[in-house]
């Protein structure tokens, strides 16, 4: 191996090894949000097995998640540049739509959603 050779495999080295640290430090991963919250009744009382949708609003994309037994529910990896609304729904009831902007900087957002109004 000439020395040229020994140069450009330590240079390769180093440049990976770079990359493997770069890539470990959490201060250069997107930092996503999350929602989450509660679906309750009209009485207050936490709803089993609603299903609660959030939609970005520029692409369309729907996500979905059923509450479980104590009403809650959480979606993660919520991208903090997009726009958001969200409600739940369960047999003939709906929620209000709320909205959840790329301006709010809180990472970790809980919305409680009251289900109060007959679906359209």
């Amino acid at each position: 191996m000439t020395a040229r050779d020994k140069f450009v495999a330590a240079a390769l080295v180093l440049f990976f090894a770079g990359v493997a640290v770069y890539a470990q430090n959490p201060k250069h991963e997107s930092q996503l949000k999350t929602v989450r919250g509660v679906v309750l009744d009209k009485s207050e009382n936490p709803v089993t097995a609603g299903v609660v949708f959030l939609k970005n609003v520029r692409t369309n994309q729907v996500r979905s998640n059923i509450t479980n037994d104590q009403g809650n529910y959480r979606f993660s990896g919520i991208d903090p540049n997009a726009e958001y609304e969200l409600y739940a729904e369960k047999d003939s009831l709906k929620s209000q739509t709320r909205n959840i902007s790329s301006f709010d900087s809180r990472m970790d957002i809980v919305l409680n959603l009251k289900l109060d109004k007959k679906k359209s």
